[in-house]
C-alpha cells in the first residue's frame, strides 16, 4: 500500500457486508424494544465493529488487488454474511452459527496478516499477540454459543472485552498504518451506517405513508445529515491531518487504535441507535415514544456526540463545551420525549443539532474555510 493511496474498489465491497449486518443489529434491537435487546444488539454491533476493524488495518500491510487477498477477503466476505443472516437469532437457535462464520472471519484476517509479515519481525511479534487475545475471544464466543440466553451475553461480553483489549495491553511498536488510507476507511464506514438508519426510515414507513410519516421521513434524513456535517464538515479533515503528521510507530499506531478503532465505534452505535429511534418513529408519528426507543434516539444522540468530543480531547485534549453540552440536553430532555409526539421529539432533537451546526460553523469562521481549503486545494506540479 502506498502513501496517500485512497481505499480500494475491493475495500468498498466488503465493506457492502456491513450495510445487512447493521441493519440486522437494528432489526434485533426492534423486535425486541427492550433494555435487554438493546444491549444484546449493541454486544453483536461490538463483536461486528471489531471483525471489520481488523481488516481495516490489514489493507494497510497487503495489496487488496493481490489476486490470493482478493479471495481471501471473499471468502471472509460469505463468512460475514452468514455472521449477519444469523444475527437476529444471535442469542436462540443460531448462536452456534453465528460464532463459527465471526471465527471464519476473524482467523481469515490473522491469515492475511500472517502473510504479510513474513518478512517483518516487528510486525510478526505484534500478529503473534493478536493471535492469543483472538483465539480466546473466539473461544469464548464458541463456548458461550451453548449456554442459555442469559449466560451467554456474560461470556459474550468477556469475550468481546478481551479481544478489544487485546491490542491496547500487547503494545502498538509493531503495527504498520497508511494513515490517510485508514482515516478514509473510517469515515467511510460512518456513511455506510448513516446510509443504515436511512434505510430504517424506510422500513419504519411500511406500506402506507401519512402526511406525519413524510414529516418524520424528512425530519429524519435531515438529523442524518447534520450527523454526516458534524463529523465531515471539520473533524475528519483535522483528524486524518493530525494522524498523518503523528510519529511513525508507536505514537501514530496508538493515535490511530484509539481515535479510531475504539472511538468510531460509539459513533456507529449511536447512528444505529438513532436508527432504531427513528424506526419507532415512523410506525406511530402521533403517539410518544416508549421509554427504550426514545432513550435509543436521544442517547443514540447524546453517544455520538460524546464520542466526538473523545475524539477531539484524543487529538488535541481539549473539549468541545458545545458538543458535550448538548449531549447532556438530550438526556435530560428523555421524560419530554415520553410525553409528547414522537413527531415533535424528532423536530426538536433536530432542531437543536442543525442549532449547533450553526453556532459552530459561525465561531471557526476563516479557520474553518482554512482548513477545507487546505484539504480541497487541487495539487500543482513543482
Amino acid at each position: 500500500m502506498r502513501e496517500g493511496e485512497q481505499v480500494s474498489p475491493l475495500e468498498l465491497f466488503f465493506d457492502l457486508v456491513f450495510v445487512l449486518a447493521l441493519t440486522q443489529c437494528t432489526q434485533l434491537m426492534s423486535n425486541h424494544a427492550s433494555w435487554g435487546g438493546v444491549g444484546k444488539g449493541l454486544l453483536v454491533l461490538g463483536l461486528l465493529w471489531w471483525a471489520w476493524v481488523g481488516y481495516s488495518w490489514i489493507t494497510s500491510v497487503v495489496d487488496p488487488e493481490d489476486d490470493s487477498v482478493r479471495l481471501v477477503i471473499f471468502a471472509a466476505m460469505a463468512a460475514m454474511l452468514i455472521v449477519a443472516l444469523a444475527v437476529p437469532q444471535a442469542f436462540g437457535g443460531l448462536a452456534f452459527e453465528f460464532a463459527i462464520a465471526y471465527a471464519a472471519v476473524r482467523y481469515g484476517q490473522l491469515g492475511l496478516f500472517m502473510i504479510a509479515s513474513r518478512d517483518t519481525p516487528d510486525l510478526r511479534h505484534s500478529v503473534l499477540t493478536l493471535v492469543g487475545s483472538t483465539t480466546v475471544g473466539v473461544g469464548l464466543l464458541v463456548g458461550g454459543s451453548f449456554l442459555d440466553s442469559n449466560a451467554q451475553v456474560i461470556v459474550w461480553a468477556v469475550a468481546l472485552g478481551l479481544d478489544m483489549a487485546g491490542p491496547y495491553f500487547f503494545g502498538s511498536e509493531g503495527w504498520r498504518l497508511v494513515p490517510a488510507h485508514f482515516a478514509e476507511r473510517h469515515g467511510l464506514i460512518l456513511i455506510i451506517a448513516l446510509g443504515e438508519s436511512i434505510v430504517a426510515i424506510g422500513v419504519g414507513v411500511g406500506g402506507e405513508l401519512s402526511f406525519g410519516q413524510g414529516a418524520a421521513a424528512v425530519l429524519g434524513v435531515a438529523l442524518a445529515a447534520a450527523m454526516w456535517w458534524l463529523y465531515f464538515d471539520v473533524v475528519a479533515l483535522v483528524a486524518a491531518r493530525r494522524l498523518a503528521r503523528a510519529a511513525v510507530g508507536r505514537v501514530q499506531n496508538e493515535m490511530a487504535r484509539d481515535s479510531y478503532s475504539y472511538l468510531h465505534f460509539p459513533m456507529v452505535a449511536g447512528i444505529v441507535l438513532v436508527a432504531l429511534g427513528m424506526k419507532k418513529t415512523l410506525a406511530n408519528v402521533d403517539d410518544p415514544l416508549e421509554t427504550v426507543p426514545a432513550f435509543a434516539l436521544l442517547g443514540g444522540l447524546s453517544a455520538y456526540l460524546m464520542a466526538h468530543v473523545s475524539f477531539r480531547y484524543r487529538h488535541v485534549h481539549t473539549i468541545n463545551t458545545r458538543r458535550a453540552a448538548l449531549a447532556v440536553i438530550l438526556l435530560a430532555l428523555l421524560p419530554v420525549a415520553t410525553e409528547i409526539s414522537a413527531l415533535a421529539t424528532v423536530a426538536v432533537v433536530t432542531t437543536l443539532v442543525w442549532l449547533l451546526i450553526v453556532v459552530e460553523t459561525r465561531s471557526y469562521g476563516e479557520a474553518r474555510e482554512r482548513v477545507r481549503r487546505e484539504q480541497f486545494a487541487p495539487e500543482t506540479s513543482s
